[in-house]
């Protein structure tokens, strides 16, 4: 949840900002054919192969800022955002928030 509040839970500590950062490229094989499909058509235009490479960019971007977060000592994060750069194909997705520690209220 992107939110700088959790409700039901009160924040007693922050522990700092906390990222999780990843740069990938598809492989020559998959860069090729989404370069075939962009440009016969496909579907919609979309570039599917492209787009799979940022969904799973963003979901390990997640995993390394809670291994960030829980090595600080957190069990929430809490102002997370996205941040995506492209570059001549190759994909950097950075996740970052502020770790904290909630308890209920």
């Amino acid at each position: 949840m992107t939110t700088d509040e959790i409700p039901g839970y009160r924040i007693t500590r922050a522990h700092g900002h906390v990222l999780g950062t990843i740069v990938r490229t598809l492989s020559l094989g998959a860069g090729l054919g989404a370069i075939g499909s962009a440009l016969g058509g496909g579907e919609g235009g979309e570039i599917t192969a492209y787009s799979q490479l940022l969904w799973e960019n963003r979901q390990e971007a997640i995993k390394r800022m809670w291994a960030d977060a829980e090595q600080r000592g957190a069990n929430a994060v809490v102002g997370m955002r996205f941040d995506s750069n492209d570059l001549e194909g190759v994909a950097e997705v950075c996740a970052f928030g502020t770790a904290v520690t909630v308890e209920p209220i």
